[in-house]
C-alpha cells in the first residue's frame, strides 16, 4: 500500500470532509422545501460535497501556493454550505465548524512551510 496514501486517508480533514458529504447528500434528501428554494438545496448539496472534492485536489496540488488555493475554496464551499433550514444546519453546525477549524489550521501550516 502507498504510505502517502494511507496517511491521507488517516488525516482529519479528509475523514471529516467525506463524512461531511455523506452526510449532506443524505440530508438533501429530506429537506422539504417549496420549489423556489429548490436552487438553495442544490446549492447546498453543491458546496457540501465540493469541500471533500476540494481537499482530495489539495493532497496533489502543483504547488505550496495551489494546495493553500485549493484548501481556501473548499473553506468558502463550508461558508455556503450554511444556506439551510435552522432543523438541517443545526445538525450539520458541528462538523461544518470542525471542517473550518482544520481547514484554517491547515492553511496556516502550508502557509508557515513556504516561509521556511
Amino acid at each position: 500500500m502507498d504510505r502517502d496514501r494511507y496517511n491521507r486517508e488517516k488525516s482529519p480533514l479528509h475523514i471529516k470532509s467525506f463524512e461531511f458529504a455523506v452526510r449532506i447528500i443524505k440530508m438533501v434528501k429530506y429537506i422539504d422545501c417549496p420549489n423556489k428554494m429548490i436552487s438553495c438545496t442544490n446549492q447546498v448539496f453543491r458546496s457540501g460535497t465540493a469541500i471533500g472534492a476540494l481537499v482530495r485536489e489539495a493532497e496533489f496540488a502543483q504547488s505550496p501556493l495551489d494546495f493553500i488555493n485549493k484548501l481556501h475554496i473548499s473553506l468558502k464551499e463550508c461558508k455556503e454550505t450554511e444556506l439551510i433550514g435552522e432543523k438541517e444546519y443545526n445538525s450539520m453546525l458541528e462538523d461544518c465548524n470542525e471542517l473550518i477549524a482544520i481547514l484554517v489550521s491547515s492553511i496556516k501550516t502550508a502557509k508557515l512551510r513556504i516561509k521556511k
